[in-house]
């Protein structure tokens, strides 16, 4: 079992990239064996570790983030425990930075999208790419235990899309991310949404590398969500309220849910919104079109040293 989280680490992960819907067929990988250029070293007890010149990957199966498995139990039991998760989160987070140092020098603006299964995330994300396709590039990196349901609707709706399937494991991790990248190969001046496995603990743990993170809230879950899981929304630069239009047969307390969201991510951003009807859209889209430019116009900067 994962220390840091309790995922199980005896799955694999697949990347399957879909590319567009042109009647292609899938190219499904199995990680960590057969990623094309990578070369392997495996060690007892730690992960597989990659460097392509570009990213270097930590891998182990989904969840399996550096498990070392002593035969003796330490003596203090909490002090392994504290250590053991430093150590995992660490060598996520450096794996991160190259991510975000990759995508920032091409001038791609990346986000991590976390919510709850069901809360509209795909849904979202289908009603952006009809929007925002004839803009700029789009891409997508789709996280879920397994099937590829999800990606294929991304794929129909016309956007390059890769899917990672996690197994048993509970949230992406940035090697996973940094496989993904590689086979999407997101343009200069590209949006890539990272759409992160359903769920309002574990992802809230792992950088992926990602220059902003969005949570979306469903209306149908409940006003105290950020109350009870407010790490998650803690970490959030934007924060989506969706299915508004639900809310007259709901007894969600809007104001309450504000309140607890202003006690737990002020700094935050917050839009309501409907994925469903288009409702509330348009304040979402400028939030893109601006952190996207942005993000185009830095890296500009870097490459002429102005």
């Amino acid at each position: 079992m994962c220390k840091t989280c309790g995922c199980s680490d005896g799955a694999q992960t697949r990347i399957t990239h879909l590319g567009v819907a042109r009647g292609d067929a899938p190219d499904t990988l199995e990680s960590p064996g057969d990623v094309p250029g990578y070369a392997h070293e495996h060690r007892h007890g730690d992960a597989a570790v990659h460097n392509d010149g570009v990213h270097s990957h930590a891998h182990g199966g989904a969840g399996s983030h550096l498990h070392p498995h002593p035969h003796v139990p330490p003596a203090d039991g909490n002090a392994h425990l504290v250590s053991l998760e430093a150590r995992i989160l660490d060598k996520n987070d450096r794996l991160a930075e190259r991510n975000r140092g990759w995508l920032a020098g091409r001038g791609v603006f990346s986000l991590n999208l976390m919510s709850s299964p069901g809360a509209g995330k795909t849904t979202l994300l289908e009603k952006t790419l009809a929007e925002l396709a004839g803009e700029f590039p789009l891409a997508v990196v789709e996280g879920d235990q397994e099937t590829t349901h999800d990606a294929e609707r991304i794929r129909q709706a016309g956007c390059n899309v890769v899917q990672i399937n996690t197994g048993q494991g509970c949230h992406l991790e940035a090697d996973m991310v940094a496989q993904g990248l590689q086979e999407i190969d997101p343009a200069a001046g590209s949006v890539v949404f990272i759409e992160n496995v359903g769920n309002l603990v574990c992802p809230a743990l792992f950088d992926l590398g990602e220059a902003a993170r969005v949570v979306i809230l469903a209306v149908t879950e409940g006003e105290d969500k950020p109350a009870k899981y407010p790490h998650m929304f803690h970490g959030a630069d934007l924060i989506l309220i969706n299915k508004i239009d639900l809310l007259p047969y709901l007894s969600f307390d809007l104001e309450r849910c504000l309140g607890y969201l202003h006690e737990v991510a002020h700094h935050a951003e917050v839009l309501q919104i409907s994925a469903a009807t288009g409702a509330g859209l348009e304040p979402w889209f400028a939030w893109l079109r601006a952190h996207r430019n942005k993000a185009l116009s830095e890296a500009g900067k870097v490459l002429t040293g102005s």
